[in-house]
C-alpha cells in the first residue's frame, strides 16, 4: 500500500491516463489524415477549374481568328 491505497488503484489511474493519451494521439492522427485528403480533393478541384479556364481561352482565340 502506497499512501494508504492499494496498488491496483494506482494501476487503474495509470491506465485511465494512458487511455486518454492514446485517444488524443489517435484523434490527432485522424485529423492529420483528414486534412491530407481534403487538400488532395481541393487540388483536384483547382486543376479542373484551370483546365476549364484554358479551354475557354482557346475557344476565344479560335473565335477571334475566324
Amino acid at each position: 500500500m502506497i499512501f494508504g491505497m492499494p496498488w491496483w488503484v494506482f494501476m487503474i489511474i495509470l491506465f485511465i491516463f494512458l487511455t486518454g493519451y492514446m485517444a488524443f494521439r489517435a484523434m490527432r492522427a485522424e485529423r492529420k489524415l483528414e486534412n491530407y485528403y481534403i487538400e488532395q480533393e481541393g487540388q483536384v478541384y483547382i486543376d479542373r477549374i484551370e483546365q476549364e479556364r484554358e479551354q475557354r481561352q482557346k475557344q476565344k482565340g479560335r473565335q477571334l481568328s475566324h
